[in-house]
């Protein structure tokens, strides 16, 4: 085995040492050998030497800190609430087939644009014609049967005070039997009269008695025939109210085969195409409207108080493009997921530029509010990790927590100060609440 690499290890391990774990012994070794400064020139001497990469702040004689304050003053500026969201078309349809059948129609092409009320699709009608034609030939003979129903009912009717007059006159007639018949039971009783009579009597009042229930049956028959003629008439035109739906289902079916645009809108598919078999729920084409177009965000709960009705909104979309216009929409209650709450805003897009989908970062206005206008470097945390501003106040350094409002190219507009207020712009980190400052108000510049 070679020597040399024993002892170059053996020098590596023992500076590994010194340099680890005793560097100090290391530092008064190689000390020894730094030689003894030359005399500087006492105006030299006398200069202190600064770290470039060390940032000081500078300290006055009496021990208090230099900073530099600008004296703010608050304005009222203009506040709105952002959120990113997109935009979505007023209206998007998948118009449908309700009936069954091919079409016969040339089919429309996407992209183009069509009317409201104009044709998309039609389907062969087949048999739809004949079965309306059978429909009306059976609402006209149901029609028919009405009238003779309806001349049944005075006949009816007529009979009932004829049977009525014959049950008086049996009523009358069994009077009269009963008073004979108990004339004759008294005389034969009395030995005046024959039990022959008496027994003639009292078959006559049997016979009187067998008028007037036949005279009752004679009116409950009448009344029965009265009451048929009424259901006569009802059933008849029961008959009507059938024929007449079976003709409207006929003539909807009829309707059915030609499909129409609900609305003025591009179509974002072609329609049907010619020769395809449509079942009920099969879609014809798909219609959009966007000549009117709206812009969909979602607003923290925090900041959804802010927001009105009619209050005037913008956009910039993805591509660019800005569109302006009112919010007509705020939902009253929140996404159970985000906790947020939807907020539509209408806008016109006569030129129809705006896609539905595109993403858009929107802009609500609100009532303008006081706020600081401060550089973002003067902005510092406390020790509790609260965001504010290092203010002077009567040479004590003071923190105040503030709220950002947005971040603007000139800085950032906050709330939370008093109307005027000096912040520490320069120096801030090197202060705290509490001591005593030397300030030097800085010079705003437009």
């Amino acid at each position: 085995m070679k020597l040399f690499p024993l002892v170059t290890a053996a020098l590596v391990c023992v500076a590994l040492y010194f340099v680890v774990l005793d560097r100090d012994s290391l530092t008064d070794f190689a000390a020894g050998f730094i030689p003894e400064p030359q005399n500087a020139p006492e105006e030299m001497a006398e200069e202190p030497v600064a770290d470039a990469d060390e940032e000081t702040a500078p300290v006055d004689d009496d021990g208090r800190m230099h900073v530099v304050v600008r004296r703010s003053e608050a304005q009222v500026t203009e506040n709105a609430v952002l959120m990113r969201g997109r935009t979505e078309a007023l209206r998007l349809v998948d118009v449908a087939s309700e009936t069954m059948g091919r079409i016969i129609s040339t089919p429309i092409r996407a992209g183009a644009f069509v009317e409201e009320g104009q044709v998309m699709c039609e389907i062969d009608p087949g048999t739809s014609q004949t079965a309306l034609e059978e429909a009306q030939a059976r609402l006209a003979e149901a029609q028919a049967r009405v009238p003779e129903a309806e001349a049944r009912l005075p006949e009816a009717q007529a009979r009932l005070p004829e049977a009525r007059a014959m049950l008086a006159q049996a009523v009358a007639q069994l009077t009269s039997a009963e008073i004979d018949g108990n004339a004759a039971s008294r005389l034969s009783e009395s030995g005046f009269g024959s039990e022959t009579r008496a027994a003639s009597a009292a078959a006559g009042v049997a016979a009187a008695e067998a008028g007037v229930q036949s005279a009752e049956a004679g009116v409950e028959a009448a009344q029965a025939g009265v009451q048929g003629a009424q259901a006569g008439i009802q059933s008849a035109l029961a008959g009507v109210r059938a024929a007449e739906a079976a003709v409207t289902r006929a003539e909807d079916a009829i309707g059915d085969l030609t499909i129409y645009a609900p609305f003025s809108g591009l179509l974002e598919t072609d329609t049907a195409e010619l020769g395809a078999l449509m079942q009920p729920g099969s879609i014809c084409a798909t219609i959009i409207q966007l000549d009117q177009i709206k812009l969909v965000g979602f607003v923290p709960e925090a900041q959804i108080a802010r927001v009105e009705l009619g209050a005037r909104a913008g956009a910039e979309l993805s591509s660019g493009q800005r569109a302006e216009g009112v919010v007509t929409f705020v939902s009253r209650s929140a996404d159970p997921d985000t906790r947020t709450f939807r907020v539509e805003i209408t806008v016109d897009n006569a030129d129809l530029e705006i896609r539905d989908g595109q993403t858009a970062d929107i802009l609500v206005q609100t009532e303008g509010i006081a706020a600081h206008l401060l550089p973002s470097s003067a902005l510092t945390l406390d020790d509790d990790g609260r965001l504010g501003v290092r203010t002077v106040v009567d040479g004590v350094v003071e923190f105040v927590e503030v709220q950002m409002i947005r971040d603007t190219p000139r800085g950032v507009l906050l709330t939370g100060l008093p109307d005027v207020a000096d912040v520490i712009t320069v120096g801030q980190e090197f202060v705290t609440a509490g001591i005593e400052v030397r300030t030097t108000f800085e010079e705003l510049t437009q």
